[in-house]
């Protein structure tokens, strides 16, 4: 029998922290949910509308990755613009996060306006182009296409999963795919022939997404309701457009080559569910009868302009050469070395009227900053990185500092290590050549050893400040860790050089570097204790 997703119409489902669910009871047919009950991971799945009803009970929504969760926290958001469910003020905002202001009001509105959320309509797919439909067949890939950790640069199978694979995708986990894709897409060349398929040229170039190439943080709160309540920044105009479906407004015409069409969102609910691509799904049936997908099209989508402030409410600027850029994810540098930027952000809220700025007027409420990002190369997603920080009213001028010195003595350490390196291939290789000198530094260098050991001190570091501790007395057990983690690291990589000769000599000038740097007078004041 053929699958008729009419009759099977998927609506948004959520994946959930179920241990904190309202009761594992089951939703009312009218929200189309599945079993709200948590499996054995504390996981359960329920529909949106359940979601926002319950908002107060369940500890978070649950992606498959960080960017996932991300782009579903992104889409409730503009759900709530849309129902006008947000403050309009500053006040309006502090009074709603501090009396915990129920959600039921927008998941009565997200009930009311059913048949708008069906991934398969015809006509007004969610989330998609509809006049895409019609190449599918011949030029469609496999599910892997649409999920970024596996489509790889859209072109090439990536995660050892072929893009004309077709095992079907669940249509939920194909929902949260499609969302994960308009918030981080990566700019690339699309898998589409335009000239074959009768699309203009501009068809086949991706723009990378709104989040694609920044971090993006939220405030976390212990609910999925407080998360959500945090992260609703004021707005006192017309929400703007709840993006269902590409027919739905005017959007990107792809009609000319040469520089992409940009446009400026007309309000938040538009803002947080821009359709950064322009996609197309198959629905088939899974092994089990349910919806699914099993062939897709991922194509351009929406450009923004540079967007206003009022836009950018959790945008972290961080000093590259001398000027304030957008922080952005790093393969050299971990989250927490920028940290101390989000601690700054909120201690001189120098952007006025933006996330940091009302975090601060938080009376009692200790929620985590989460910054997430997409690491890229040239188009093509390496990992997601995440980490989160511990806020505190009132705590922000400690925070920053203890942040501030913490990736000084971090820093400052690694430069030490490097120096010791250079000192011991200076004694073992006399004459080397300049083709060999990386290697034999990497020999010698312990920096990678200390930078994985000193994440977890640091935020150990900052716990102590959040949990009252004097940042002195906490920057002091720190730095006494960070120094430690330093002389091991520099000792495990001597242990090959036989302790005889010139390696013996390698060896122990090449501590005394190190002690010495430690010791300097330059040095952070939390390193300089007596060598062990």
């Amino acid at each position: 029998m053929r699958f008729d997703p009419r009759r099977q119409a998927c609506i948004p489902v959520l994946t959930i922290d179920g241990q904190r669910a309202a009761g594992g009871e089951r939703a009312t047919d009218g929200e189309r949910a599945t079993d709200g009950g948590p499996d054995r991971t504390g996981l359960a799945k329920v529909s949106a509308v359940r979601a926002l009803r319950d908002a107060d009970r369940i500890a978070a929504v649950h992606g498959r990755t960080p960017g996932e969760t991300v782009a579903v926290i992104e889409w409730l958001l503009g759900v709530l613009y849309a129902a006008d469910c947000h403050p309009e003020t500053s006040g309006e905002w502090l009074a709603r996060v501090e009396e915990r202001e129920p959600l039921t009001r927008a998941a009565d509105w997200l009930a009311e306006h059913d048949g708008v959320w069906d991934l398969f309509d015809p006509e007004r797919p969610l989330g998609q182009n509809a006049a895409l439909r019609r190449h599918l067949d011949a030029f469609g890939a496999g599910p892997a296409q649409l999920v970024i950790e596996q489509a790889g640069d859209y072109n090439q199978h990536f995660d050892h999963r072929h893009l004309h694979h077709a095992e079907p995708l669940p249509a939920d986990a194909a929902w949260r795919a499609l969302l994960t894709q308009h918030t981080f897409g990566q700019g690339r060349r699309a898998r589409i022939q335009a000239k074959e398929m009768g699309l203009p040229a501009p068809f086949t170039n991706l723009s990378t997404c709104r989040l694609g190439s920044r971090i993006r943080v939220l405030a976390l709160g212990p609910t999925l309701g407080d998360t959500l309540r945090l992260n609703l920044a004021p707005w006192d105009g017309e929400p703007g457009t709840l993006n269902l479906t590409w027919g739905d407004r005017e959007r990107r015409p792809f009609r000319r080559t040469g520089a992409h069409e940009t446009r400026r969102p007309d309000g938040p609910a538009d803002l947080h569910t821009v359709l950064g691509r322009s996609i197309a799904l198959r629905p088939a049936a899974m092994p089990d009868g349910a919806p699914g997908v099993d062939r897709v099209l991922v194509g351009p989508g929406e450009t923004l302009a540079e967007l206003p402030d009022v836009h950018r409410q959790d945008e972290v600027l961080v000093i590259r050469a001398g000027k304030p850029v957008t922080l952005k994810p790093q393969a050299s540098r971990e989250l927490w070395r920028e940290s101390h930027a989000l601690y700054a952000a909120i201690a001189e809220r120098v952007k006025g009227n933006d996330l940091y700025g009302r975090l601060a007027l938080l009376r009692r409420d200790r929620p985590e900053l989460w910054a997430v990002g997409l690491l890229a190369d040239k188009g093509r997603p390496i990992a997601w990185v995440d980490d989160r920080f511990p806020f505190v009213p009132g705590r922000e001028a400690g925070l920053r500092q203890a942040s501030e010195q913490g990736s000084a003595v971090a820093e400052y350490a690694a430069g030490a290590l490097r120096a010791a390196a250079v000192t011991a291939c200076e004694s073992v290789y006399a004459n080397p050549k300049p083709a060999d000198k990386p290697a034999q530094l990497a020999r010698f260098n312990g920096e990678p050893e200390m930078w994985a050991g000193a994440g977890p001190e640091f935020h150990a570091l900052l716990d102590a400040v959040a949990d009252g501790h004097p940042v002195a007395e906490a920057l002091h057990r720190y730095g006494a860790e960070i120094r430690a983690l330093a002389t091991e690291a520099l000792k495990a990589r001597l242990d090959s050089l036989r302790l005889t000769g010139r390696e013996l000599r390698a060896h122990t000038l090449a501590v005394k570097r190190l002690r010495d740097a430690l010791n300097h007078r330059d040095a952070p004041n939390p390193l300089k204790e007596t060598a062990p």
